[in-house]
């Protein structure tokens, strides 16, 4: 949806870009040029059927929609795209639910998203930015679209550090006016001989014109952002938090005007003053925004590290020698040095050098990885002592790093389906809190004692401070920020926020086979040597044999040869036997390696190895046999080798409570050695792709919620069957693309750690509400008195204040703890501790 400049609420100004779907040749062009054309203030039309767009001349103003409905009503359609936009001003959660309804009623929206939290609003549809924005605008906030591409972290952070420090300089001067007013007034009731010393020397009515003016300073000043916001929403009939705090204060001020100038207005015994309340209420808000600011600040610092991560500069060849440039410089194939110590910029393959690289960052494993000449290094990632050239294969946006900063982004913009339950509450909260406020007053100066206008007011007062709903708000998103950003750490990105809600409730995790649960290539798994032949020996002469063919089996074991250092020999005389294995002559030596069918018939006794070969057979593996010169020499196996953190990451599964399924494309023998091996529940062998979709339903009709694990092109139909698809990140791009969560490590220790996260998360979440909620709750009957008439008890409107900046403070401190989230704990269950990451940088 970005569109060029407007006029008015979704009115054009001069030209607009429209991509068009269901073109498919001339005919549709000129249909869809025909409709365009006819929309009254539409200048001329280009419709272009390579790009689908229709680009069109504006004569005058026209409404986007009428060319959307131009396009839909000769049968093509609009695709709908998304826009963020950044609002200012929201402040509690009503005000997200009422920035939530404006944008849904733009025409042409189909869904739209509002986080308080990240102060972001995603709307996704076919309506102009502009409209949006003065959709926006109509409810008294302020928007502008953002490009999440363009925006730099810099921008972002000195933006919220001007915003820190305007709150910090009106609360410095709020409490600095405020405190004389509260000692004046609160001392007298405090402190023994204050009251008589300040009738002594200033004297009553001389106090209360000194907290006239030291009050109405507050107001005027830091108190003024209440009443800009506050006031208006209430002439538009939609309160907010500023309303509360507008109207509380006002009352509260308003009365101690009228007492202290006009007291013969009011009844007698009711002459009293309550500038402290004002004054103080203003102060313990503006503490309260303050702290929630700096809080906000701490939920993003996932994302502040991972930019952070990113190098400013880039080493790059140039006409034959290195200059250094700044990293957005960087294109497509440039040659760029990375030396030691260094943070490599972009994206690329190593073309020579030899170095270990810690790539922690990414994959959250430790252990530095060796990169030689072909590599693939990622941008951000630390170069430790050698020297590596390499040639960029991605910058800028594409590279992994700015890949993963978007995705952590859009899963902590995300609302989960439990918000939907806060939204429709906050959305009546406030009107209704303005009601109980309303009854409060008038219930205390009906049937309240002497004097019931001053417990009337004071108590109204004090039901509009504390229900202020800034935790309600809160709750939810601050927990989804911290939690995804905890995951990003950690390597587990969650592609879209609702996975992170879903993902607690799987009760079985099914599984891949090859890739996920194992290396994804045969390598030689087993090499045992008969009396009288030495291992290299026998090694040298197979691999020279096998050297010849391209069977993946082959391959493993030449590969096995070469890694070992091995220099194959020329054979001669190669031969494949159909079914049976190969033969050749190796250094004057006959080499024969295959089956044991393959042997009996050369007449070579395999008797000796058949222990060997039933455990073979055991584990799933065929054996292979190698003869020389008419010998058995040695029995061979080669397998696709369980990865060496399966059998923990299973464990941990089983600890979380989950059963654990496989699903393999592999023959049922191999897949029930390897779930022998593992522990795994249940086993579904020999599948084709669309078999693994019918798996994936069958596992969820007989279990419940079912979390899919892979990583090959032939997942992706699972992955995206699954409730919770969750891909290995050393997969195919169609692999993750189809999935709702990315493993970056292609370490299956990931998916515990994703589940464990979720339910620390959610319970996070839980516990927000609960306490934002049941706080609310509880504590606005308190705030009407209804404690009074038994024990006495009244909520002063100052306690008021500073309970409910506690709340929010809480909420924020509480999600917070998410960042020192660590693993599934011995006995299944996560638990937060205090965590390396959390006391040093990120590395």
């Amino acid at each position: 949806m970005n569109m060029p400049s407007t006029s008015g609420a979704g009115a054009i100004a001069t030209a607009i870009s429209l991509p068009i779907e269901g073109m498919t040749c001339a005919s549709c062009v000129g249909r869809v040029e025909a409709a365009l054309a006819k929309v009254e203030g539409v200048g001329s039309v280009s419709v272009n059927l390579a790009t689908e767009r229709a680009d069109i001349r504006l004569a005058g103003p026209v409404k986007r929609m009428a060319l959307v409905q131009a396009v839909e009503k000769v049968g093509y359609d609009v695709p709908a795209s998304t826009v963020e936009l950044a609002v200012e001003g929201m402040t509690c959660a009503s005000c997200v639910g009422r920035v939530e309804g404006v944008l849904k009623a733009v025409p042409g929206v189909s869904e739209a998203a509002v986080n308080l939290a990240t102060e972001r609003a995603t709307v996704r549809g076919v309506a102009a930015v502009e409209a949006l924005v003065a959709a926006v605008e109509r409810v008294g906030y302020k928007a502008r679209p953002v490009d999440v591409a363009a925006q730099t972290d810099d921008e972002v952070t000195e933006k919220k550090d001007a915003e820190r420090a305007e709150l910090q300089r009106d609360l410095t001067l709020a409490a600095v006016l405020a405190l004389p007013v509260f000692a004046l007034e609160m001392g007298s009731h405090l402190i023994p001989g204050m009251h008589e010393w300040v009738m002594a020397t200033i004297g009553m009515q001389e106090s209360w014109y000194l907290q006239f003016v030291l009050t109405a300073l507050v107001l005027a000043i830091p108190g003024r952002r209440f009443y800009l916001k506050g006031f208006p929403a209430l002439v538009r009939l939609a309160p907010d938090m500023n309303s509360l705090v507008a109207v509380g204060t006002a009352a509260a001020f308003g009365y101690s005007v009228v007492a202290t100038f006009a007291p013969d207005l009011l009844p007698a015994g009711t002459v009293n003053v309550y500038y402290e309340a004002a004054a103080v209420i203003v102060a313990l808000i503006l503490l309260g925004r303050f702290l929630e600011a700096r809080a906000k600040g701490s939920t993003s610092e996932a994302i502040k590290r991972l930019a952070g991560l990113q190098a400013k500069v880039a080493h790059v060849s140039h006409d034959g020698r290195i200059v250094d440039i700044p990293i957005n410089d960087v294109a497509l194939g440039d040659i760029v040095q990375v030396r030691p110590g260094e943070r490599v910029p972009v994206d690329g393959e190593v073309t020579d050098g030899r170095s270990f690289v810690d790539e922690s960052m990414i994959t959250g494993e430790p252990i530095p990885v060796e990169k030689t000449s072909g590599s693939a290094v990622v941008g951000g990632t630390v170069n430790q002592k050698g020297a590596l050239t390499l040639s960029a294969t991605a910058v800028g946006t594409q590279t992994m790093l700015a890949q993963i900063i978007r995705l952590v982004e859009q899963a902590q913009g995300s609302k989960l389906p439990i918000q939907a339950v806060v939204d429709k509450v906050t959305l009546w909260f406030v009107p209704a809190v303005m009601l109980a406020a309303l009854l409060t007053f008038l219930v205390w100066l009906i049937f309240g004692p002497w004097p019931a206008l001053t417990f009337a007011l004071v108590n109204a007062v004090a039901v509009l401070i504390i229900a202020c709903p800034c935790a309600m708000g809160l709750a939810t998103p601050t927990s989804i920020m911290v939690g995804t950003g905890r995951g990003a750490e950690m390597g587990v990105l969650f592609r879209k926020g609702e996975a992170l809600q879903l993902l607690k409730d799987a009760q079985v995790v099914a599984v891949d086979k090859t890739g996920t649960l194992t290396e994804g290539r045969p390598v030689l798994t087993d090499l045992e040597i008969a009396t009288g032949f030495d291992r290299s020996q026998v090694l040298w002469w197979v691999a020279a044999v096998e050297s010849h063919s391209e069977h993946p089996i082959a391959r493993a074991i030449v590969e096995s040869a070469e890694e070992g250092g091995i220099a194959l020999p020329v054979m001669t005389d190669f031969e494949s036997v159909t079914g049976m294995g190969v033969r050749a002559t190796v250094d004057g030596a006959r080499v024969e390696v295959g089956a044991d069918r393959y042997m009996r018939e050369l007449g070579v006794d395999v008797g000796g190895f058949a222990r060997t070969a039933e455990r073979l057979g055991d584990e799933g593996k065929s054996p292979l046999y190698a003869a020389i010169d008419g010998r058995l020499a040695a029995i061979i196996a080669v397998a696709d080798p369980i990865k060496s953190s399966t059998p923990a990451a299973i464990a941990a599964l089983h600890q979380l409570g989950l059963k654990v399924a496989m699903i393999t494309g592999d023959n049922m023998r191999t897949a029930q050695a390897i779930a022998r091996q593992l522990g795994i529940d249940e086993v579904v062998a020999e599948v084709l792709p669309e078999g693994k979709v019918e798996a994936v339903r069958r596992l969820k009709a007989a279990h419940g919620q079912i979390a899919f694990v892979g990583d090959g092109i032939n997942d992706a139909p699972a992955l995206a069957e699954a409730d919770v698809g969750l891909a290995i990140g050393s997969g195919t791009d169609v692999a993750v693309e189809s999935a709702d969560v990315v493993l970056m490590s292609g370490n299956l220790q990931g998916v515990p750690n994703a589940i464990a996260l979720s339910k620390a998360t959610i319970g996070n979440i839980r516990q927000n509400l609960f306490w934002a909620f049941g706080y609310n709750t509880a504590l606005i009957p308190v705030a009407a008195g209804v404690l009074y008439p038994t024990y006495g008890v009244l909520l002063s409107p100052i306690f008021a204040a500073g309970a409910m900046a506690l709340s929010s403070v809480f909420v924020l401190g509480n999600a917070l703890r998410l960042r020192r989230f660590q693993a599934a704990a011995a006995n299944g269950t996560p638990h937060i501790s205090l965590s390396k990451e959390d006391k040093h940088e990120y590395r």
